[in-house]
């Protein structure tokens, strides 16, 4: 009996455990329903603007001489002296004197000329007297016309040939004379210098490479894509803004489109457009932009055509399949098809597929689809009961 009662205590102890934990669970609260809030996908939009635009091109070159010349020695002899301003990089102004050579020897040919110019001349004229002294002659013996060669007529003729032939021999030894002092041709500068004093020259030997510096050309490559946006007619091509760098600043000039090469390039297969800048070393004093030197390195930007109603927006607004992301009132995501004119590195101009007022997605939308949900900037997000949730004590 006693035993039975040992046995029986755990088994109480079970049953008791059993009924409260019955109680407790049946006198558990009831679970709270909390509200989840479903956030739809946050965008940031800008309104589409509809505007005319002109288009630009840019490309780059560099600056050289419109005009460059080798002058060179029409006569030989010795230099005997040159300018100060006849050494690389001077300046000099057409008319002056850039290099002289020794003119003894034409100054000798000068006199030789001279002289046998009076030789002649004095043959002309004496044989002009006899041909009178012969005429009046004929007319004292003979009534009947005088034959030309009794006349001394062709002797007239051939002295007045030798006396032309003098005169000619002077005026080219007089222009020998004058080539011995070389002047510059035009305003312009020494780029490269050859001789110096005492050195012989022969005709035609280069004494200097010398450029104009009344004009600057810049030859600019331009792709057929850019020809699309440009008219390379002189009378109505645009204007080149130049920028390149000088003492360490960026500076700008302005230039004129003026013709193109008419030749595209095989290898390269561009074309050359060639813009031309005005007094390009400043030596006018009313002349306002930075000297541009010779050889110097330039970007260009070229004005071109114009176009209407066109929507510009950032290159990568626009998807690679041609579409663009797009916002209705209603918030929802709408894909549209747009006809894309003209593309450069930062910019893609559409002329067709969006209208005044569409709003475009500038922040990324990953998989975005027709339909789906999102909110912008400032919208209250929708609250929906979605479901319950437990809570234990």
């Amino acid at each position: 009996m006693k035993a039975l009662r040992s046995a029986g205590i755990p088994l109480i102890i079970v049953i008791v455990a059993i009924v409260v934990a019955v109680v407790l669970t049946l006198n558990k609260p009831k679970p709270e329903k909390k509200e989840l809030v479903e956030k739809t996908f946050l965008v940031e939009v800008q309104p589409v603007s509809i505007s005319d635009v002109t288009y630009t091109v840019t490309t780059q070159g560099n600056v050289m001489a419109k005009v460059e010349s080798a002058l060179s020695a029409q006569v030989s002899g010795r230099i005997e002296a040159v300018s100060d301003i006849f050494v690389n990089g001077g300046m000099f102004k057409k008319g002056d004197e850039l290099v002289r050579l020794e003119n003894a020897d034409k100054i000798t040919d000068v006199k030789l000329a001279q002289a046998e110019v009076s030789r002649a001349q004095a043959s002309y004229e004496e044989e002009l007297a006899r041909g009178k002294v012969a005429e009046k002659e004929w007319r004292s013996i003979n009534s009947t016309v005088a034959p030309e060669l009794g006349l001394r007529k062709p002797q007239l003729a051939r002295e007045k040939a030798s006396l032309q032939a003098a005169k000619a021999n002077l005026e080219r030894a007089e222009r020998n004379l004058d080539r011995t002092v070389i002047r510059a041709p035009y305003d312009g500068i020494v780029q490269q210098k050859n001789v110096d004093i005492g050195q012989f020259v022969n005709m035609g030997t280069v004494l200097a490479n010398i450029a104009a510096t009344d004009k600057a050309e810049v030859r600019l490559p331009l792709t057929d894509a850019d020809l699309a946006y440009l008219n390379l007619d002189a009378s109505k091509a645009g204007n080149v803004l130049l920028t390149g760098r000088v003492g360490g600043r960026t500076e700008q000039w302005l230039a004129k489109l003026t013709r193109d090469e008419g030749v595209i390039n095989m290898q390269s297969r561009v074309i050359y457009a060639i813009a031309e800048v005005s007094d390009p070393y400043q030596r006018d004093p009313a002349t306002q932009h930075k000297t541009l030197r010779f050889g110097s390195f330039v970007n260009a930007e070229i004005t071109g055509a114009s176009a209407e109603n066109i929507v510009v927006l950032p290159r990568n607004l626009v998807r690679l399949d041609g579409t663009v992301i797009t916002v209705t009132d209603e918030r929802e995501i709408l894909i549209k098809d747009v006809e894309v004119q003209r593309a450069d590195d930062e910019k893609i101009y559409i002329s067709a597929g969006l209208q005044a007022g569409d709003n475009i997605a500038v922040s990324a939308v990953p998989n975005a689809y027709d339909g789906m949900k999102v909110r912008l900037p400032g919208d209250e997000p929708p609250k929906t009961m979605t479901s319950t949730k437990e809570e234990s004590e």
